[in-house]
């Protein structure tokens, strides 16, 4: 397949470096994105179903003239989704020219995160299928599982 984004997602975390993250919950767990690729963070909107699509696809919405796609991760993940529809997001990431968007039960906090404070996914995982995982990020007392967004949407595209 051919690549579609041209992120670089790489597995070493090194201790100078700094990371930037949205942090969200999707069931009972707690996930991160990179904040550089997040556009947007909205509440949710109606969402036009289009049919054919995976089920991964909850569908489409009309945000400010542009048609985003979204992507349920509940259903990627294998995850309970939050019965709370006050607290559900939807957030935009632009990758390269395309934009997508995911809904989350909770949109957590911006937290900027130490390279040492992240195990790469390879170490975490070994030969476990985590394709879509880049790290577990250590916050005090809680684990943030950092999402490689590329891997996730060019297996869902």
């Amino acid at each position: 397949m051919q690549e579609v984004f041209d992120i670089q997602s790489t597995d070493e975390f090194q201790d100078g470096n700094e990371m930037q993250v949205v942090a969200f919950k999707l069931g009972n767990e707690e996930y991160a994105v990179d904040i550089l690729f997040v556009q947007e963070i909205i509440r949710l909107l109606n969402i036009t179903r289009v049919p054919r699509s995976g089920e991964n696809i909850e569908g489409v919405i009309n945000l400010r003239g542009n048609i985003i796609p979204i992507v349920n991760l509940h259903f990627e993940f294998n995850l309970q989704t939050s019965e709370n529809q006050e607290a559900k997001r939807i957030i935009v990431f632009k990758l390269d020219e395309y934009q997508v968007g995911i809904i989350v039960d909770e949109v957590s906090e911006v937290l900027r995160i130490q390279g040492n404070n992240i195990e790469p996914a390879a170490k975490v995982y070994g030969n476990l299928e985590a394709d879509h995982i880049r790290g577990i990020a250590k916050v005090n007392e809680r684990l943030l599982i950092l999402l490689d967004l590329a891997k996730i949407f060019e297996a869902g595209w």
